[in-house]
């Protein structure tokens, strides 16, 4: 199964190898056929502490690397 590839805003980055990533999606309502935005944040995986507050990266789907960790940072978009 092919891994989930996000793209979203650096909104943290003071943690260690860690920054918070906040992915916004828009989508119709089924009902209303009004546009809605929801976002979600996201913790990911920074190796080299690269990756400063207002950034736009792209973060993909691994393995579990702590507890709140599922995701890499794969490039700045």
């Amino acid at each position: 199964m092919p891994k989930r590839i996000l793209q979203g805003v650096v909104t943290s980055d003071k943690n260690e190898q860690t920054i918070t990533v906040l992915v916004e999606r828009r989508f119709k309502h089924p009902l209303l056929q009004k546009t809605v935005r929801k976002s979600k944040k996201y913790r990911a995986h920074d190796a080299n502490n690269t990756f400063k507050i207002g950034d736009t990266v792209r973060i993909e789907e691994c393995a579990p690397i702590s507890k709140t960790k599922r995701w890499t940072v794969v490039v700045e978009a």
